[in-house]
């Protein structure tokens, strides 16, 4: 009976806890779509530059040679942000709180899978390894060689931040997600596995998965109010946490910021799902034993 009870009140309480989060959840402001959308913009007219009148390898050498100048943890730090499974893991500080955030992501996410991979394979790109000799550029980390075109680590930092850059209100917190994005994608050429086009690109897909996956998740409260659906998701998130333990994604400068991540959001996960609401049922439990 004690269990079942427990179970009981684990459940109402996360289903009382997720309305209340998408309550709380200011509405986005039209205001950050104009940011997107001008973000958008200067990526598309950059990449078409690029392409137009320096070919698909264009700035990459000087950008390339420019970002050794800097260390090379510092560049790995970078790139990892376009990891999905740190996307992921960063989720877990927030997702009891703010769930309306959290399906954003979701819905940004499946759209910036689709974008991702329907491209990389009907372009078949070759990246900067598998073009250039060795010792012509400088190479971070494994030397990918294939799918080039867009830069998938490009389309998950801008779907990230682009979905805070929708939700944020100060214009400062704007322009600090959308320059840690920009730094993320331009780590790929630092770290040398892809051309800035297939960054510009990448941004663009993510901004645009991003800005569709808030209006497709403003009408999802009473689907991402439903307990089991928001923990499948929750779920997932924390194995995709859980693989930072196990595996630095080929960059071991960045390995001890991926571990220190998994464990705070593993840690921010089980505070907010498990102990917390604990200690509001044993609380609970007391007082009813006193009356």
């Amino acid at each position: 009976m004690v269990a079942e009870g427990l179970v009981a009140f684990f459940w109402q309480d996360l289903r009382n806890a997720l309305e209340s989060g998408f309550r709380r959840t200011p509405a986005v402001s039209p205001e950050g779509g104009l940011w997107l959308a001008r973000w958008a913009v200067i990526c598309v007219l950059v990449g078409l530059t690029l392409l137009l009148f320096c070919g698909y390898q264009g700035g990459f050498f000087r950008l390339n040679a420019l970002a050794a100048q800097l260390p090379t943890r510092f560049w790995q730090w970078l790139t990892v942000l376009g990891d999905e499974r740190v996307a992921f893991a960063l989720t877990l500080f927030f997702t009891r709180r703010y769930p309306r955030v959290f399906w954003s992501l979701i819905a940004a996410a499946l759209l910036g899978v689709a974008f991702t991979h329907s491209l990389k394979p009907l372009i078949s790109a070759l990246r900067p390894p598998a073009v250039l000799e060795d010792g012509t550029f400088n190479l971070i980390g494994p030397g990918h060689r294939k799918g080039s075109f867009p830069s998938g680590h490009s389309v998950t930092v801008a779907i990230f931040c682009g979905v805070w850059v929708y939700y944020a209100r100060a214009r400062v917190s704007r322009l600090l997600l959308i320059l840690l994005a920009v730094l993320a994608g331009l780590s790929r050429v630092a770290v040398g596995v892809h051309w800035p086009v297939d960054v510009a690109a990448g941004f663009a897909g993510g901004i645009a998965a991003a800005w569709l996956g808030v209006k497709l998740a403003g009408g999802a409260q009473l689907f991402g109010s439903d307990p089991s659906i928001h923990l499948a998701f929750v779920t997932l998130a924390a194995i995709m946490a859980i693989s930072l333990l196990l595996w630095d994604g080929g960059y071991p400068g960045a390995s001890d910021v991926q571990r220190l991540l998994a464990v705070a959001s593993l840690s921010s996960a089980v505070f907010a799902y498990l102990i917390s609401p604990a200690l509001r049922w044993l609380d609970l439990r007391w007082r009813d034993r006193k009356r």
